[in-house]
């Protein structure tokens, strides 16, 4: 579905009025980056490129919205005549989608005449912003799950429909086993999870009642079993499994208050007692990372989370310092050396070491450096053109095998004193001191 090109900050068109009005027509390069990790992150996890290479594809202004801009009077009409014959036609190049990322290093990177680039902006920095933070949320949460299962069920809670279906994407990129979308389901192709609610149970004469007729018409769902006191739900699972006999198929009880390692050591108890070992424990209710981390630990016989608001809003870490900063134009590098926020010059690649099997440093450098190390940055756009499509199988699979190469330490729920190394390489530095000594003479 097309975004509009409205989609963006008043002076992105302001500027672009102005490039234009001076002729400023150079190719530009943008590079998308964060300077410093969010709270509580040892690493995030590159996402969201296939929003953006959809967006430069179909970019371009419909006539009621260059109508609309038209009634700001901020705008000439041969300006807006521009605009309306404006495409995107530049390069994209974006560090594949699953790929664990650092500060300072460069996610996506715009080359494009300057007008076309800068308003790429707005939407390019909401897209990877949001999903890479979001990925890096869930997988946080997959991690403490150790292999149980991680539903996404933040969908009711989350900040907007869009944030709903990119949170229930990252989750499953990240190592979630699904969602309760069925939006995100159609969308991406995710697994989708869910049965009953509490309002279910409660519009029933009596619990037994609701558990008999939901699980005859779907035999291998997940009965709820909180509505009024857990472990007499559980019980109450029991009894209909000796009155269904061979036609009882029930897969999992759900818990979704109280105190959830306690009541699932109760209720496993019980099952296990009834010859009920197949029936899993699912949980839910105000859970993240901290609080699957306490329950696996405490060895809390749960099978699988269902992980909602703490998930869907990153409770945590809401942002990034992630900005989309010019960095060449016209074939000369621009930098920043604003207070906390040197940019350096020109455009980049991002070189991985990797020594037995683990990665051991990033090193920044010129995109035509021969630095050691595997470059991440790819292409993804060719004048214009997105050159392959973005496979969630595909990203989901990098992100495993990226997990499988970072150092033990970094996977850790607990933020690392250790960061992972970043660095410039020399030939940046030098670029840099030899543009600020440049300005300094006023040269």
């Amino acid at each position: 579905m097309r975004t509009s090109a409205l989609f963006t900050d008043l002076y992105e068109l302001t500027m672009a009025q102005a490039y234009a009005a001076e002729h400023m027509d150079g190719t530009a390069v943008f590079e998308l980056t964060f300077r410093k990790m969010a709270a509580n992150r040892n690493y995030v996890v590159a996402a969201g490129i296939g929003d953006v290479l959809e967006f430069l594809a179909n970019f371009h202004f419909e006539d009621e919205e260059l109508n609309y801009v038209r009634q700001t009077d901020e705008f000439t009409e041969e300006f807006l005549g521009r605009l309306k014959d404006l495409r995107f036609t530049g390069d994209v190049y974006a560090l594949p989608e699953g790929t664990l990322v650092f500060p300072n290093e460069p996610i996506v990177q715009v080359i494009a005449p300057i007008i076309e680039a800068q308003l790429m902006e707005t939407y390019v920095l909401n897209q990877i912003h949001f999903q890479s933070l979001a990925a890096a949320k869930a997988a946080r949460v997959v991690e403490a799950a150790r292999g149980r299962s991680v539903v996404d069920f933040g969908s009711r809670r989350a900040h907007g429909t869009d944030a709903a279906v990119k949170v229930a994407r990252g989750t499953y990129l990240a190592g979630g086993a699904g969602t309760s979308n069925v939006l995100a389901g159609q969308m991406y192709g995710i697994p989708l999870f869910g049965t009953m609610a509490h309002s279910y149970v409660q519009a029933h004469d009596s619990e037994v009642a609701s558990f008999e007729a939901f699980a005859s018409m779907y035999p291998e769902t997940t009965l709820l079993v909180d509505t009024y006191d857990t472990l007499a739900g559980v019980r109450k699972v029991v009894d209909l499994s000796r009155k269904l006999g061979d036609r009882f198929h029930v897969r999992a009880v759900r818990l979704d208050s109280g105190d959830l390692g306690a009541l699932a050591s109760e209720a496993r108890k019980l099952l296990d007692e009834a010859g009920l070992q197949d029936v899993t424990i699912f949980a839910s209710s105000s859970l993240d990372e901290y609080e699957i981390q306490k329950l696996v630990n405490s060895g809390a016989p749960i099978d699988a989370f269902g992980v909602g608001t703490k998930l869907a809003v990153m409770e945590d870490a809401s942002h990034l310092d992630m900005a989309y900063k010019l960095v060449e134009y016209g074939g000369k590098g621009r930098l920043k050396l604003s207070t906390s926020k040197v940019l350096h010059p020109g455009r980049k690649q991002v070189f991985r070491r990797v020594e037995n099997g683990r990665m051991i440093g990033d090193v920044i450098g010129r995109y035509d450096e021969p630095l050691p190390g595997e470059p991440l940055l790819q292409p993804v756009v060719r004048s214009g053109v997105p050159i392959t499509p973005i496979d969630i199988e595909e990203s989901r699979r990098r992100f495993q095998h990226e997990l499988t190469r970072l150092p033990d330490h970094l996977r850790a729920i607990e933020p690392t004193p250790v960061p992972y190394p970043v660095s410039f390489s020399t030939c940046l530095d030098r670029d840099l001191d030899r543009i600020r000594s440049g300005l300094a003479r006023g040269t």
